[in-house]
């Protein structure tokens, strides 16, 4: 086994949740995801939408007993000193399929190895490994640092949206698909009134389209006198799915540096991003019809590799007032398409 060290780290990630196209839920999950060598590992896996066992809504207990299980202070829950590192975001169910590997200790060194993809008790190395990964020595001392600092309560914190606009009925629907993909989301008219603590609790502000550029304005001076430095952005359609997804790109903010997908733009008819580590990407299309009704259709859905792509889109469902979004596991983007 190679004595090379290898760096341990911890670092909030995110499993968006979402309306999907056809009506479907798509859970949303905050997580603690492991940074190995200063890149999180799960970014390793490339065609994976898991979260690890550090989740933040999760019981405490349980929470308390994945990290004293990391740490080695009790026994593997898996046979053959195997623990589970990332699972089914949905249902956490081992017979869905984990990741999981052997954790031991060396000496005063902690070593992850032997990775695998598991349905049951025990792992098939031969037909299963995840072969070239691993093995990582870790410094005991940090290792141990990171994952006490998390007893500590330094967990990823819950996420929550303000919708703001003058008829408040029409913001029920996306605050409720807000909700029910795991993200928090208050209607208001206006920010008049509403405490500075309560304010410097939304990660980001979502303007219905109705709400005059005044009203954004006062909006925008509660939140700098408050404290609270988030993005606010416009809606962009009434598409329910579609201000699904630009509360959660919004929520994003400011964490280029865990993206998997960057620089959507759309041109001559075809989608064109940048993909930083190998994932898979959903791309769906959003529009009004002439009769004000919303439509939305799937594009495309495949693994790809790192690099710039471009996918021609279909004409029929990008045409009038449409807008496309881009989904893989950690990155919602949204753009609009020109005509």
């Amino acid at each position: 086994m190679s004595a090379e060290y290898a760096t341990f780290g911890l670092a909030p990630a995110t499993r968006p949740g979402g309306l999907l196209a056809g009506g479907d839920l798509q859970v949303h999950r905050d997580f603690v995801d492991f940074v190995v060598d200063g890149r999180p590992l799960l970014y390793r896996l490339s065609d994976l939408d898991a979260v690890s066992p550090l989740a933040s809504d999760v019981p405490p207990s349980l929470f308390t007993a994945q990290v004293r299980g990391l740490l080695l202070e009790t026994g593997a829950p898996l046979p053959d000193g195997r623990h589970v590192l990332y699972g089914c975001p949905e249902c956490e169910d081992l017979s869905c399929g984990a990741v999981t590997a052997v954790i031991e200790r060396d000496g005063d060194d902690v070593v992850w190895r032997d990775f695998a993809w598991q349905t049951g008790d025990r792992a098939d190395l031969e037909r299963d490994g995840y072969h070239g990964m691993g093995p990582f020595r870790f410094r005991g001392d940090e290792y141990r640092a990171a994952l006490n600092a998390l007893l500590d309560g330094d967990l990823p914190g819950s996420r929550r949206v303000l919708l703001v606009g003058p008829r408040v009925a029409q913001l029920a629907r996306p605050a409720a698909a807000l909700r029910a993909v795991g993200i928090g989301a208050d209607v208001t008219q206006s920010a008049d009134g509403v405490p500075a603590d309560e304010l410097r609790s939304y990660g980001a502000v979502l303007f219905g389209r109705a709400v005059p550029a005044r009203e954004r304005d006062a909006v925008r001076r509660a939140l700098a006198g408050a404290g609270a430095d988030v993005p606010c952005v416009d809606a962009l359609a009434p598409v329910v799915p579609l201000l699904v997804a630009q509360a959660e790109q919004a929520l994003e903010a400011g964490r280029d540096d865990r993206r998997r997908l960057t620089d959507l733009t759309v041109a001559d008819g075809a989608a064109e991003f940048e993909v930083v580590s190998a994932c898979r990407v959903r791309l769906t299309a959003h529009r009004v019809d002439r009769l004000s009704r919303a439509r939305s259709r799937d594009l495309f859905d495949a693994l790809l590799g790192p690099g710039r792509h471009r996918v021609p889109l279909d004409p029929p469902a990008v045409r009038g007032e449409a807008y496309l979004v881009a989904r893989t596991a950690g990155t919602v983007l949204v753009t609009a398409v020109r005509p």
